[in-house]
């Protein structure tokens, strides 16, 4: 049941690339909007990271094109909107913009120019910044993160700050700067975030502390992340005890096999279920160990998203365990 909602959008991805080589009065000939909020900042003396807002289409954006100084040198899926730019000149300057594309091929006006000045190089630097620290951060909203720190100090410069989530880096910002907003998040999302310095020979500093942060969920939001409709009983069979669950998965495109288990506040478990999920509604018994019948449990589950991170908790739910059966 899960993959049909992934199917169905590769369905339509089909139907809307067909559009251009038919002759109907019906072709799109609408363009994408005008893509938003660029930054570029120099990562090291010889590669940019660029990042901008999603742009909005009467059918759907599929891709977007980075300038170099008037020069189309990148393109990107639409559910990116960000890419490193490599490979440029220490102390030359440039200037980069973005296009949206839709699937029938219409392509935005250029948003505002970003200009940048590449740092020079130090090719025998084998020195680290020191690490970021005091990082903080909190929700703006449903969909974004800002970020703030103490600065790194590094014996030629920091020349960047690269934002990770996970183990994957997501942002990077300048290195005469302390915060950074983080966006495309989901709404109802756990993140942890953590930051390195970067400078000019492309060292990299040790990871700053780990802040986690959620933001705040969305009523009616298509995107909900917490397991549904969960349900807690227990049984009893030769003299083990086991806590039957069940649940709905999160609303995702993709199935969602790992869970993880908490009993009373602590992760009892973790279910991994392969490949493939079951389709529907999901079953599970824990065993647990008690003093017996009449123990007590909260119970609450979380899944790990297809994009790798953990999901909200479901409903909290309070159980007996049962006798003998």
């Amino acid at each position: 049941m899960r993959r049909f909602p992934l199917l169905a959008a590769l369905t339509c991805l089909t139907v809307l690339l067909s559009v251009p080589a038919c002759d109907s009065d019906d072709t799109d000939t609408e363009p994408p909007s005008t893509p938003t909020g660029l930054t570029a900042d120099a990562g090291s003396a010889t590669s940019v990271h660029v990042m901008w807002e999603a742009a909005r289409d009467n059918v759907a954006v599929t891709a977007y094109q980075v300038y170099l100084s008037g020069r189309r040198v990148r393109q990107v899926p639409a559910d990116r909107h960000m890419v490193d730019v490599t490979g440029l000149e220490p102390g030359a300057r440039y200037r980069f913009a973005v296009r949206a594309v839709d699937a029938a091929g219409n392509v935005s006006a250029r948003g505002a120019e970003r200009p940048v000045t590449m740092p020079s190089a130090d090719r025998d630097d084998r020195r680290a910044p020191t690490r970021p620290t005091g990082l903080r951060g909190r929700a703006e909203g449903a969909r974004a993160a800002v970020l703030t720190w103490r600065p790194s100090t590094d014996n030629l410069g920091v020349s960047s700050y690269d934002i990770y989530q996970g183990d994957s880096r997501v942002h990077s910002v300048g290195g005469d700067r302390s915060t950074a907003r983080v966006t495309g998040l989901r709404p109802g999302t756990d993140y942890a975030f953590t930051v390195r310095a970067r400078d000019t020979a492309d060292n990299l500093s040790p990871a700053s502390n780990t802040v986690e942060l959620t933001t705040p969920s969305v009523p009616g939001d298509g995107s909900a992340t917490a397991p549904t409709a969960f349900r807690v009983r227990s049984h009893t069979e030769h003299g083990a005890h086991y806590l039957d669950l069940s649940w709905l998965p999160p609303e995702t495109e993709e199935d969602v096999t790992e869970y993880q288990i908490h009993l009373n506040g602590r992760l009892a478990s973790t279910l991994v279920w392969g490949d493939a999920a079951p389709p529907g509604r999901a079953d599970y018994s824990l065993p647990v160990e008690a003093e017996g019948a009449g123990t007590r449990y909260t119970v609450r589950i979380r899944g790990r998203l297809p994009d790798g991170e953990w999901g909200r908790f479901s409903a909290e739910r309070t159980v007996t365990l049962a006798g003998p059966s």
